[in-house]
Formats: structure tokens, sequence, C-alpha cells
């Protein structure tokens, strides 16, 4: 014959329970998020591991000029910067020819190994051409001056360039700057609405803009001068800025 025997639980029995099954919850809770992060962080270094040995700062600036669709895709030795990055820690002698490292960028689509080998000769880095060097543009000249204005930049050498010297310099270049204004459409204004002043309004000649449209073009003969001046490239915008 089985005997049952009571048991009796108290209420501070019952708030220690209480409390022992909140431990226990919380224990495994933190638990659980511990595993998550290592995951993150395995999935994190797994990750990394597969970039090349090389840093790129996380700026993805660069896919705006560069190929990174499956279309007219070019051969990874034809790309240059901003597209690729290449080792310069290299003492080049000057004239001398030297042979280094390039790597094309992440999410550069390109045909070829995305790691090659090029060859330039040592020179100093004002001595660049053009192409291998980009220069801050000042839009406060005059680039339809004669005779033809000219201003010091700064200009700075693209990172797949090697070179002697700073690569920063400054450089005399051409005013040549254009602030978005068309030849076509100044050149349609001149021969539709010329009589109105519409074409030099729109080129920023408000003044002379003011005396065609009291005048009704100068009678025809101001209207057809302008088309002239436009249809010659004779006559630009006020800013001082080319036509695209």
């Amino acid at each position: 014959m089985t005997t049952i025997i009571p048991v009796r639980i108290t209420i501070r029995d019952s708030f220690v329970l209480i409390l022992l099954i909140i431990f226990n919850t919380i224990h495994v809770t933190d638990m659980a998020n511990n595993n998550m992060d290592i995951q993150k962080k395995e999935g994190k270094l797994k990750e990394d591991s597969t970039d090349k040995n090389f840093n790129f700062n996380g700026n993805d600036d660069y896919l705006k000029s560069c190929p990174v669709v499956d279309r007219e895709v070019p051969e990874c030795v034809s790309l240059n910067y901003p597209c690729i990055t290449c080792e310069r820690s290299i003492d080049c002698l000057y004239g001398s020819l030297y042979n280094y490292t390039c790597f094309v960028k992440p999410k550069i689509v390109c045909n070829g190994s995305k790691t090659f080998n090029r060859s330039a000769v040592c020179r100093f880095c004002y001595q660049t051409d053009k192409w291998e060097h980009r220069c801050d543009q000042k839009a406060n000249c005059n680039s339809l001056a004669s005779p033809t204005k000219y201003y010091l930049t700064n200009c700075t050498v693209s990172d797949d360039i090697i070179c002697l010297g700073k690569r920063r310099f400054l450089k005399k270049i051409r005013c040549s700057w254009t602030a978005g204004t068309r030849w076509g459409t100044a050149l349609i204004l001149a021969l539709t609405l010329g009589g109105f002043g519409a074409d030099r309004f729109y080129l920023g000649h408000w003044q002379e803009g003011i005396g065609k449209l009291f005048s009704f073009g100068g009678l025809g003969v101001w209207t057809l001068v302008d088309a002239l001046l436009i249809g010659i490239h004779h006559l630009g915008p006020a800013d001082g800025s080319l036509y695209i």
C-alpha cells in the first residue's frame, strides 16, 4: 500500500522557484545570442578572406566609371584607374623600366586574370601624360577668350602609375569648362525665338536679351546676326563656359 506524503510549498519556495526559472531562461537566451554572434563573425571572416590582399577602404565610387555588367566586357589588363589599383612600393631609378603588379577592384567585370603585371618607364610625376593624372577644374575663367587663357591648378597622378617625387603637383592647363549650355538649343532659339531675345536670355546675356525683346530683334537684323554668331561658335554663354 502506497502512502502519499503531502508536500507543503511555502510562498518563499514558490518565489525561489520562479527566480530559478527566470535565471535559466535568461541564461539560455544569452547562450543563443552568443552563438549567433560567433556565427556572424565567422561568416564575416570567411567573407573577408575571399578578398584580395588589398585594402580598398570600402569606397565604391569607382563603379560609376568601371564595367560592372556582362556586356562588352573588356580585358582585365586593359583597365586603367580607377578600376584598378597597383603596388607602387618600389624605388625606381629615373629612366629605367620597371615591372609592377596591379589588381582589379572588387565588383568589376572583365575577362582574364584580375591580377596582372605592367611595365613603365620611371620618370617624375609632373612628367606623366595627360591621361595619367587628373586635375582640379576651375570655373572662374573665360574659355572663349582670345588668346586662349591658362590657369594653375593641382593635379594628382592616378593610383596605377609609378613615378618619382610628389604625386600631387601644380600644372598650367587651358581654361576649358562647361556649365551644361547646349549649342544646338541656343541655335534653335536664335532661329525661332531670336526676335524676342530668347537666345540671349538662354546664354545669360540678359541686357542684350531685353534690348532684342523691345526692339523686336533689331527689326530682324539683330536676330540674323546672333544666329550667325552662335552658328560659328563666336557667341557663347555669358559665364565664359563652353557649349556641350
